[in-house]
C-alpha cells in the first residue's frame, strides 16, 4: 500500500502539495504511488525559478528506465524555486517523494484552488479505484 500523508493535497494525476511553512507557498512532487508505478527515476527536466504555469500545466518531465512522463502543475502559480539535489540524485524522488524528493517549490495564484483538491482520504479513495 502506498504512503499517504493526510495532511498533503494531492490530484488524479499524482502530485502532491505540501505547505512549506510560507503561507501560498508549496512543495510540489509525485505521490509514493506514482514514484513505486514508474520505477526507478534517472531524469528530471524541470522549469526555471520564475516560471508560472496554469492549473494542469505540463511543468517538467520525469524519466524512469522504463518510462517518461509528463508533470503537471496542480493548481495555477509561479515556481519559487527548483529542488538542486535532484540534478545529481533523481533517485531521491524514489527514496523521499515527501521529504528531500520535492520538485519544485510553487507561490500559488488562489487558496481555494489548493482547498480544491483531494486530501489523504480522497487521494486513497482514489487509489482504491485505479
Amino acid at each position: 500500500m502506498s504512503n499517504v500523508p493526510a495532511d498533503l493535497r494531492y490530484t488524479s494525476d499524482h502530485e502532491y502539495l505540501k505547505p512549506t511553512g510560507t503561507p501560498g507557498e508549496y512543495f510540489v512532487g509525485i505521490t509514493d504511488y506514482a514514484q513505486g508505478e514508474l520505477g526507478d527515476i534517472v531524469f528530471l527536466d524541470l522549469p526555471k525559478a520564475g516560471t508560472a504555469f496554469a492549473a494542469h500545466g505540463t511543468f517538467g518531465t520525469i524519466e524512469a528506465v522504463k518510462a517518461v512522463s509528463d508533470l503537471f502543475c496542480p493548481v495555477a502559480g509561479k515556481v519559487t524555486e527548483i529542488n538542486p539535489q535532484l540534478d545529481a540524485e533523481p533517485a531521491t524522488v524514489n527514496s523521499d517523494p515527501y521529504g528531500a524528493g520535492w520538485m519544485i517549490k510553487l507561490k500559488v495564484a488562489s487558496d481555494a484552488d489548493v482547498a480544491a483538491l483531494m486530501d489523504g482520504a480522497a487521494y486513497t479513495a482514489h487509489l482504491a479505484g485505479n
